[in-house]
């Protein structure tokens, strides 16, 4: 395990789009349609993921990465079936946040690009705040 991420350190992710993965899975009311394509939720996660790796090189044990920031635009749409490789590359470390670059390509070009910040939390304190949250009501609204 490393002790620091370097700027410019590269991390990708692979994965096929599903049937479950595109907008129109996200209908639930009466009314709501969407797209059969892949889901904007499902580009961020992916960003989410890439970047989650490079995390990993610098968590210590019953640590872990979270989301905190993300600022993406989702350029294209991708059909059920293609393959999505989605890029993330360390920026820098501002106080508590690690920032990086983030992007995803299907066949067809680039589908997305923005930039993604994580923090490191101890996953029982979050988790136990989640519980918290859950007992007191707040988590549930």
């Amino acid at each position: 395990m490393s002790n620091a991420l370097h700027e410019g350190q590269t991390s990708a992710v692979r994965m096929t789009v599903g049937e479950a993965m595109t907008a129109a899975r996200f209908a639930k009311d009466a009314g709501e349609a969407y797209p059969s394509v892949l889901a904007t939720p499902v580009l961020v996660a992916e960003m989410e993921r890439a970047c989650a790796g490079l995390m990993a090189l610098v968590l210590k044990p019953g640590q872990l990465s979270v989301g905190a920031k993300i600022d993406v635009s989702h350029q294209a749409p991708t059909p059920v079936g293609a393959q999505v490789t989605t890029h993330a590359k360390f920026l820098n470390q501002a106080g508590p946040l690690f920032w990086f670059e983030v992007w995803a390509e299907d066949p067809g070009g680039t589908i997305g690009r923005g930039k993604h910040a994580r923090a490191i939390v101890e996953r029982d304190g979050i988790e136990r705040r989640a519980a918290e949250r859950a007992a007191s009501g707040s988590g549930t609204r």
